[in-house]
């Protein structure tokens, strides 16, 4: 049996910091950097930092490399938000690269050395709670890791009360079904108010001396209606394998787990004091959320599904929080985000604002992917005064309009040409467009037609331009059903026809000797789309494939250089034996409305009824593209009913102030 790698922890005892058994190693392993910590605007506790009572302690981890987590925006929020306290110490820890995971396990003659805090490089064993945020299933493998480093056993019905909670939340917590057997608990929905609530319910369970044990703090937690604990749920499975049911196991935990929504981003101002990485990481900017939600009603879209309803900061919020941010951190690039920024209602005066405070300075605006109905060129231009003009990414996310009808994205062929023609006519040179394959009733000539399309984009900047350099790169994805959305009963489509539509793509586009060169393609095969979607329409079984790739050395599976489908496949062959269900189970059938989704249980505030009505719409729109009408904005119009404002008591929060936001008088 392999030893634990720290000494249980006990209350009166103060962790060392394993820097120094940690050091003597850093020059073995790449970019040690990202292990040392002390960026600028990190916080550094004390153990015991409560005036009074016990201090609550969390270790806060993205799954992913300190390149690709340290910008995580919900992690460097939440780290802020407690670290606040003065009786809650935050700390925060990433994925260690398969290297420093050799160095850890090999450990000194003290033994291997603990997964650690980069902040205090503190054992991660040692926190009362472990929070992991997910935004990819394809960081499970990675959480596993974490916790077998930390000393944490793997299941949590192993765990004692020596161990940490382990608790997850982000957009893959809506249905964490596949981990269940990992995780103590998940957060639905917005995560400000509800780390501080459950950081009290931690404190006062301590405080009364941790009456009833672990059991009893996770049933204080559950009972809060906004925290799933899975061990207090049982799953049955019927004669054709699907769930028959989900249903609490004890008295007084609800049947379904709601989200919660944060109302008023006003009085959330976060992150205020941006970290500063030490080491290069994918995104080099301050960012700030403009606004929540999005109501556009893409019906692939989970993240515009369950982050409803649309909350908007004020103009004065956000001017006030660029301001702080760039005096706190010295970034140059302000990026303006959210779901659909151009979307914000006060968008051109927060632009017009923001370029006016800062202009002549060394500041510069960017906007993430822009929707081709909300882009204008004053906009554009805007964002563009400083003279950093990138290129501009749209996303019309279909092929062909027939395709956009179905996916409830209404941008038309000649939309798309009008707005790529003005921003090449005033001095662009590079438009990037993202597409989807394998959406539901999708032909190959759907796919063939983002050919035309990338062709007519270029041949009109070129007339628009007078010039032959313009540029169009096309990137392609695979389509992923997700839950809480209406596709979440569709078929996925295997991985053989995803490629070869790909592959006729690019040969139908390099073929075109007059425009192909001027297109870039870029696309990733579809064999990793199929494990993430078995990852994301789970249930608990599923728990045992992703135990089986961790211990065959899957880590990092986000990444192409570390992934390995047919690991994935050998593992469901092995893990899902005699269970009637296997990996084409999970991903290429098509769910019925009767059937009981992993998720079911967990409310996401949108109605199962509006979610089938709106897939049954898509299908259909597929055959008759003129049978249903467009579901538009509901800011903008009539409720359509989806449920999440009565569901959650929440309302739409948008403007216009009417309000300016004024130069400062130093810049």
């Amino acid at each position: 049996m392999r030893t634990r790698p720290h000494a249980r922890r006990r209350l009166a005892v103060v962790p060392d910091s394993v820097f120094p058994r940690l050091e003597p190693w850093l020059p073995s392993v790449a970019k040690p950097i990202q292990y040392v910590g002390g960026e600028l605007n990190s916080s550094v506790k004390d153990w015991d930092c409560a005036p009074d009572g016990p201090t609550v302690r969390w270790a806060l981890m993205y799954p992913d490399a300190y390149e690709v987590g340290l910008p995580n925006q919900g992690v460097q929020i939440l780290y802020e938000v407690l670290n606040e306290r003065d009786w809650i110490l935050a700390e925060r820890t990433y994925a260690v690269w398969p290297d420093m995971e050799r160095v850890l396990r090999q450990g000194d003659a003290q033994g291997p050395i603990p997964q650690f805090t980069v902040d205090s490089h503190r054992p991660v064993g040692a926190f009362d709670v472990f929070g992991i945020s997910i935004a990819t299933e394809l960081g499970y493998t990675n959480l596993l890791n974490a916790l077998d480093l930390a000393g944490i056993p793997l299941h949590a019905a192993d765990r004692t009360d020596d161990d940490p909670v382990v608790l997850t939340g982000g957009h893959g917590a809506f249905n964490p079904e596949p981990i269940a057997d990992f995780v103590d608990a998940a957060v639905l929905g917005d995560g400000e108010e509800v780390v501080l609530a459950v950081s009290e319910v931690v404190r006062e369970w301590k405080a009364e001396g941790r009456p009833g044990g672990r059991d009893e703090l996770l049933r204080r937690l559950a009972v809060s209606e906004n925290i799933y604990v899975p061990r207090f749920y049982d799953v049955t499975y019927g004669a054709d394998h699907t769930i028959e049911a989900v249903v609490p196991n004890r008295p007084g935990i609800p049947f379904r787990v709601r989200k919660h929504t944060l109302m008023d981003l006003d009085q959330w101002p976060y992150p205020a004091k941006p970290l500063v990485p030490l080491a290069e990481t994918v995104h080099e900017r301050f960012s700030v959320e403009i606004f929540r939600g999005c109501t556009r009603g893409c019906r692939f879209c989970q993240a515009g599904m369950i982050t409803r309803p649309v909350r908007e900061r004020s103009i004065e919020t956000i001017g006030a929080m660029v301001e702080t941010g760039i005096r706190r951190s010295g970034f140059e690039e302000v990026g303006l985000l959210s779901l659909s920024s151009a979307d914000h209602t006060e968008i051109a005066e927060v632009a017009h604002g923001l370029a006016d405070r800062y202009e002549g300075s060394n500041v510069s605006l960017s906007l993430p992917s822009t929707r081709v109905d909300a882009f204008n060129i004053t906009l554009a231009d805007e964002f563009s005064r400083n003279g950093r003009r990138s290129g501009l990414t749209f996303a019309p996310e279909g092929g062909s309009e027939r395709m956009r009808r179905v996916i409830n994205k209404a941008v038309t062929e000649d939309d798309l040409i009008r707005t790529v023609a003005t921003a090449y006519s005033h001095g662009w040179r590079q438009v990037k467009l993202y597409f989807m394959c394998g959406l539901p009733t999708e032909t190959d000539e759907d796919v063939l037609e983002i050919a035309d399309l990338a062709t007519k984009v270029i041949a009109k900047g070129r007339e628009a331009s007078g010039r032959n350099d313009v540029r169009c790169t096309v990137s392609i994805g695979g389509f992923v059903p997700k839950p809480h959305t209406p596709f979440q009963w569709a078929a996925q489509l295997d991985h053989e026809t995803t490629d070869e539509r790909l592959r006729r793509l690019r040969e139908v586009v390099r073929a075109d000797k007059r425009y192909g060169r001027a297109i870039g393609f870029r696309y990733h095969d579809g064999r990793p789309g199929i494990i993430e979607g078995l990852l994301s329409r789970g249930d608990r079984r599923v728990g045992r494939v992703i135990e089986e790739v961790w211990r065959d050395g899957g880590r990092f599976d986000g990444w192409s250089e570390h992934f390995s489908y047919d690991r994935w496949a050998a593992a469901c062959e092995r893990a899902l034996a005699g269970t009637g269900v296997d990996l084409d189970w999970y991903t290429l059938r098509e769910r019925d409305y009767d059937e009981v989704l992993p998720w079911d249980h967990l409310d996401s505030g949108l109605d199962k009824e509006w979610l089938w009505s709106d897939w049954e719409d898509a299908l259909a729109v597929a055959h008759d593209p003129d049978s249903v009408p467009d579901v538009e904005d509901c800011r903008w119009t009539p409720c359509y009913d989806c449920g999440v404002c009565p569901e959650m008591d929440t309302e739409i929060q948008i403007g216009p102030t009417g309000r300016q936001l004024l130069p400062l008088s130093v810049v």
